[in-house]
């Protein structure tokens, strides 16, 4: 049970990325952004395609960023130049980009089994320094041995690489780029109105998410060896998934706040995603019903809570109506009495 949570971290904090590129189309800029499910598989298709082919992981990882970006640019140009509908111009870059990445690909799959990645490369550095060997002691002489985990550096360096990622984005959208692209999400007339480019704006947003996306498909096919041109579908759901979660458990008072909301939220997401697998009547093929039962648990119960918090507040302000009434009553008989 812990190895499985453990992977579901790992894996987590690599799809927190992915939670953030939706967290910026779907809550920043306001766009119902379904290319995400294509350009998720596209980052994963270039990485596999350039790895085999002998290119630098590292390298072949900056090179699906770039392309997630160009993706989402296009998406953008649908919808800004194009006129085509927010929701149809991202399903049409989906499908699009279906036929695009078996292009790259050249087949369905491509395994990296046998290949060297950027998660077998920072591994092999990792075990050179001989830190697993160091916290596997600890813990075993704290009587956990048999919760240890093959190695603990995926979980490092991702939560490094995401973090940088979430601090990026939060100066980001501090800059005035960034505050202008918020602007855009929140009222679209009154930002044109100050002679701000709302068509450029959305494209950059678009990009930027789609990048992020892209990015963290390669990854995720670099962690489980190999690209598949499937692995994208219902990638939207769980990047909406985890964004809701995370706003619903940890709140989003800033953005600061709430980027690190959505990474907790992805994480969570895939752990309760583990359990419930652990569940005997259900299987992994359940894995679609099971997001889809998460994602409306997390838009139900918060409405459920809040409707229960309105209800006492106003309860609460009744009681206090009432006291006051009847303090003004007695109040009233007193004078009465010493008259």
């Amino acid at each position: 049970m812990f190895i499985a949570i453990f992977g579901s971290i790992e894996s987590g904090i690599i799809y927190a990325i992915m939670a953030l590129g939706v967290y910026l189309s779907f809550r920043i800029l306001d766009f119902p952004d379904l290319t995400v499910d294509g350009s998720f598989v596209t980052g994963a298709a270039v990485t596999a395609v350039l790895i085999v082919n002998g290119a630098n992981p590292f390298l072949a990882t900056i090179v699906a960023l770039l392309a997630g970006f160009l993706a989402g640019c296009i998406t953008g140009l649908l919808h800004t130049k194009g006129k085509i509908n927010a929701l149809l111009s991202g399903i049409l870059m989906m499908i699009a980009l279906y036929s695009i990445n078996l292009r790259i690909m050249g087949k369905s799959n491509v395994p990296l089994l046998n290949q060297e990645t950027s998660i077998t490369k920072l591994t092999s550095f990792w075990k050179s320094l001989g830190i697993d060997d160091g916290i596997n002691s600890l813990l075993t002489n704290m009587g956990l041995q048999n919760y240890l985990p093959k190695t603990w550096a995926i979980i490092f360096f991702m939560l490094i690489i995401t973090f940088v990622i979430k601090c990026i984005t939060d100066w980001f959208l501090r800059t005035e780029i960034g505050l202008a692209i918020r602007a855009v999400g929140d009222n679209k007339k009154m930002i044109s109105s100050f002679s701000a480019n709302t068509d450029t704006l959305t494209i950059v947003g678009l990009g930027i998410s789609n990048a992020l996306v892209a990015f963290s498909g390669a990854l995720i096919a670099q962690y489980n060896s190999f690209s598949d041109v499937g692995m994208g579908i219902g990638m939207i759901v769980i990047g909406l998934a985890s964004v809701i979660i995370g706003e619903a458990l940890f709140g989003t008072k800033t953005i600061a706040r709430t980027t690190l909301a959505v990474i907790g939220g992805a994480i969570i997401y895939r752990i309760v995603l583990a359990l419930a697998l652990k569940v005997k009547f259900l299987e992994t093929g359940d894995m679609k019903l099971i997001t889809a039962t998460i994602v409306i648990l997390a838009l139900i119960i918060p409405k459920i809570i809040d409707v229960q918090k309105e209800k006492k507040r106003k309860y609460k302000k009744r009681i206090q109506q009432m006291k006051m009434v009847n303090e003004g009553g007695e109040h009233h008989v007193a004078s009465k009495t010493d008259l």
